[in-house]
């Protein structure tokens, strides 16, 4: 029945604002008003819904004002350049120190953060085959990491 994510949405202060950081992000502006821009991610098959308004100061939790965009494992470590090019700053994970690219070995992704201006939690992410045995170590890998077998 479920065949994927059609729409996510994010709280923004300054719609303007908002629209040239996500166009910048090579998304493709589907449909605006005054208050409401909606982004497609895939055309014809998932978008993002900005909403300007006052819910912006919602406080970040992973379960709110958080969304990853898939990319392929081949463009992964292409991810801080790709941002970089944009004017846009990965930042670190969690603990983590670094905004490198990291595998989660537990779940059999990688990912790269960043924040839009409004402190939303993006995400650049992909799905990695995880041998059986490393899933239960629970840890993340830098990628170097990853491709060096450690």
């Amino acid at each position: 029945m479920i065949e994927g994510l059609y729409e996510a949405h994010v709280p923004v202060k300054d719609l303007n604002r908002s629209i040239e950081f996500y166009k910048k992000l090579d998304l493709e502006l589907a449909w605006k008003n005054e208050t409401v821009a909606f982004f497609w991610i895939e055309k014809e098959k998932s978008w993002l819904g900005l909403w300007e308004g006052e819910s912006y100061k919602t406080p970040y939790h992973p379960s709110l004002r958080h969304v990853a965009f898939r990319i392929s494992f081949e463009k992964m470590d292409q991810a801080l350049d790709w941002l970089k090019e944009r004017g846009i700053e990965a930042r670190p994970f969690g603990s983590r120190t670094s905004p490198a690219p990291f595998i989660r070995t537990y779940q059999g992704n990688a990912s790269v953060y960043f924040d839009d201006p409004d402190g939303n939690s993006l995400e650049l992410m992909c799905t990695v085959d995880v041998p059986e045995t490393w899933k239960e170590r629970e840890e993340h890998l830098s990628l170097k990491q990853w491709k060096d077998g450690v």
